[in-house]
């Protein structure tokens, strides 16, 4: 990867497939949906660490390079010369380790309010009344409260990742995140998308905010979960209700903790 890495990480259904079809439009970037590298790279940490009875042979510069190595074998034959985006959750648990590996890396986190993330759920679950989705190990979870109950269990995936970013954003590492809020993204996408090229410190792109694409569909439905990674082609915001009872609003209205006025000492930027 001769022109470098950034990651996307953050929040589910907080608009990063979308952040990730844009960034390709510019020709000099290559971005898409979640890749195999995050699994990869927490498989390859586990299998280089004490666990190995080869542990022995393993210092910490051939480590280092082995690590990193996975990024060029993955990346290298396709996109050596773009500047590469690859996106996955668990990134914010590993910001310390992309410090390390790469120092000019900068983590870009999409993010939402919970209620807002579990209303995106629930419409997907019933646009897909007929088939169980692999979010809950397909089987026909029966309703809203346990839905809810398995995303945000502390190992589920809303919760998981929620806690994931709340760490790297209090972190000391948290000068290399920059947290897009959906609805920046959605409501105001050229401003937001110069900002984020200002984070990254890279030349102003026109996008084109009329033709979005980016087709996943084929994973989705082998997925279980048709639409979870679909882009509309035109970037708007579409306002509406929550689908959700009262008391789950009530429970997670104030999830937004990086839109606190008071942020400690977080260096993250968040627009």
């Amino acid at each position: 990867m001769n022109k470098g890495i950034h990651f996307i990480s953050g929040l589910p259904r907080s608009g990063s497939t979308l952040l990730a079809a844009l960034l390709r439009q510019n020709p000099k970037f290559h971005a898409g949906m979640s890749t195999a590298v995050g699994p990869l790279f927490a498989t390859m940490q586990s299998m280089l660490s004490g666990r190995s009875e080869y542990y022995v042979f393993i210092d910490a510069e051939k480590r280092r390079a082995i690590l990193r190595s996975l990024f060029d074998s993955y990346y290298s034959a396709e996109h050596h010369d773009k500047t590469v985006f690859d996106t996955n959750r668990g990134w914010c648990s590993k910001v310390a380790a992309i410090d390390e590996l790469f120092p000019s890396a900068r983590i870009i986190c999409c993010v939402r309010s919970l209620v807002w993330i579990f209303d995106s759920f629930e419409r997907l679950i019933h646009r897909n009344p007929l088939e169980p989705s692999r979010l809950f190990n397909y089987e026909g979870v029966g309703n809203v409260f346990t839905r809810v109950s398995a995303l945000n269990s502390p190992n589920g995936l809303v919760r998981s990742s929620y806690n994931s970013l709340k760490d790297a954003f209090y972190g000391e590492h948290s000068h290399k995140l920059l947290l897009v809020s959906y609805e920046s993204l959605t409501m105001n996408p050229a401003d937001t998308m110069s900002a984020i090229y200002k984070f990254l410190g890279e030349s102003s792109y026109e996008h084109d905010f009329e033709n979005v694409e980016l087709d996943v569909e084929e994973f989705d439905v082998r997925f279980g979960t048709r639409g979870l990674h679909a882009v509309k082609r035109k970037v708007e915001f579409v306002s509406r209700s929550p689908a959700l009872p009262p008391e789950l609003v009530a429970e997670h209205e104030k999830s937004a903790f990086w839109a606190a006025k008071y942020k400690y000492s977080s260096r993250a930027q968040v627009i």
